[in-house]
C-alpha cells in the first residue's frame, strides 16, 4: 500500500501524497517541536516539509527510506527556522524567570537544561536514536554520516550528558 501511495505521488498525485504524509505527520510534528520549542514554529515546520516533500517526492529512492528520508527534511527545516531566528534554542531565561526554586523543576525541565549543552550534530544522533527509537544504523542514514561517526557522536554527546547531570544534581 505504501509503495503504491509513493508511486502516485511520485507521478503527481496530490491526494496520494496526503495520504502518504498524514502517516508520518505526528512523528514530524515531535520533532520539529523538540528543535524548535513552540507549536506555532513547529507548525511551520511541518508545513514547510509537506510543501519541499512533494516537490521533492521524485527524489525518493524506495518505500522503505520515506520515514528517513522525511526525517532529514524536518530536521533541516527545523535548523533553517532556528537560523532565521539568530539563535538555537536555549532554556534559560526559562529558568531565570521561573519562581520555582532551581531544585523543584521536574527532571524533564533539568534534562532540556542540559540538552542545550549539545552541539547541534549531537541533538541529532540523541532525538534520533532515543526519542524517536531509531537504530544507530537508521540514524546515521538520516544524517548522511557513517555509522562509526554516528557512534563516536552518540557516545561523545551521552558523555557530555552524564557531566552536565551529574553536575546539576551537585549544585
Amino acid at each position: 500500500m505504501l509503495e503504491k501511495l509513493i508511486k502516485h505521488a511520485q507521478g503527481g498525485d496530490a491526494e496520494a501524497f496526503a495520504q502518504l504524509f498524514s502517516q508520518f505527520e505526528v512523528d514530524l510534528y515531535k520533532m520539529a517541536y523538540v528543535y524548535v520549542g513552540n507549536e506555532a514554529d513547529a507548525l511551520d515546520v511541518v508545513q514547510e516539509v509537506a510543501y519541499r516533500s512533494f516537490k521533492y517526492i521524485h527524489s525518493l529512492q524506495g518505500s522503505t527510506y520515506i520515514k528517513t528520508w522525511l526525517m532529514r527534511i524536518t530536521i533541516n527545516c527545523a535548523t533553517d527556522v532556528l537560523t532565521k531566528r539568530g539563535h538555537i534554542l536555549s532554556y534559560e531565561n526559562d529558568f531565570e524567570e521561573s519562581e520555582e526554586p532551581y531544585g523543584e523543576l521536574s527532571d524533564k525541565w533539568v534534562l532540556e537544561d542540559v540538552m542545550t549543552k549539545l552541539t547541534k550534530e549531537e541533538k541529532d544522533v540523541i532525538l534520533l536514536r532515543f526519542y524517536h527509537d531509531y537504530t544507530l544504523q537508521q540514524t546515521a542514514t538520516i544524517l548522511q554520516l557513517r555509522l562509526g561517526t554516528t557512534k563516536t557522536i552518540l557516545y561523545r554527546a551521552l558523555r557530555k550528558l552524564r557531566q552536565a547531570l551529574e553536575q546539576e544534581v551537585q549544585e
